[in-house]
């Protein structure tokens, strides 16, 4: 019973952990990583992964609904019948898949290649990475773009897209690197973050639909059921807060905490590790 408790509040913690930490530009697989590494704590298999990282595409969905209705809505009237009013969503909504494709693209071709580095150099790696994004984060700290919506060009969804992909390297924060890109392209910051989740959706979307085997074949599925489900539930309640919490960072400016931390954690990794 002792051993079936711990079990349950190590996978609680990390589904927490991950939660927490997905919606934020600290770099979720990165705080997995450094977690199973200097507190001991493993997972089994890779279901673990799928579910807890569903659980915050559902957190995601859950906040901007609105948006996704008014999209859906807007995207099939303007293909249907050019209404005017529609066309910017329309632009919008192609804008997100081509910023798609290059993570997507690249996660495809080289995923294996980037598990095998991870594998040898994992941890140093993570360190460096946390104090790029940190950089990252401090350069566009105080940027107020003007573009909105409407204002996002061919040109911007790819760098973004192209910034996502760079997020595939653990310690390179998804929500960070593809907010910077967006606030650096002159975003508002409003914009820059319902461009960043609402292309977290079809990626992860994605990615969740090619695991399903793999979840339904765990072999530990059975035994696990509990905890993968109790890991799930705190997941998606931390990633809905943590993403509330967040929009309201943004709203008022203080991308300066996440860089400071950043510095802090990515100098601690490179020195205990």
């Amino acid at each position: 019973m002792e051993f079936e408790l711990l079990t349950l509040l190590k996978y609680l913690f990390l589904g927490l952990l991950q939660g927490f930490t997905e919606p934020i530009p600290i770099s979720s697989s990165g705080h997995l990583v450094l977690a199973q590494y200097f507190m001991g704590i493993e997972t089994k298999s890779l279901t673990f992964e799928l579910l807890v990282n569903a659980a915050s595409l559902f957190a995601v969905l859950l906040i901007y609904k609105e948006d996704i209705s008014r999209l859906a809505k807007n995207g099939i009237a303007y293909t249907i019948s050019r209404k005017p009013e529609a066309k910017a969503d329309f632009w919008f909504i192609l804008f997100l898949v081509i910023a798609t494709i290059p993570a997507g693209v690249i996660g495809v071709l080289y995923d294996d290649k980037i598990s095998e580095v991870m594998k040898g150099n994992g941890i140093q790696i993570i360190g460096i990475t946390l104090l790029v994004t940190g950089v990252a984060l401090f350069l566009i700290r105080n940027l107020r773009g003007r573009k909105q919506d409407g204002d996002i060009t061919l040109k911007d969804s790819i760098i973004v897209g192209l910034a996502q992909a760079v997020a595939l390297i653990p310690g390179i924060s998804r929500s960070g690197a593809t907010i910077v890109a967006s606030m650096g392209l002159g975003m508002k910051p409003e914009t820059a973050l319902r461009f960043s989740f609402l292309l977290y959706i079809p990626v992860s979307l994605g990615g969740t639909i090619l695991s399903i085997s793999d979840l339904l074949n765990d072999p530990n599925l059975s035994q696990l059921f509990i905890p993968y489900l109790g890991a799930f539930i705190v997941s998606f309640i931390a990633s809905y807060f943590s993403l509330k919490w967040f929009m309201g960072i943004m709203a008022r400016g203080n991308l300066i905490y996440f860089s400071i931390y950043c510095f802090i954690v990515g100098t601690a990794v490179l020195i205990f590790a």
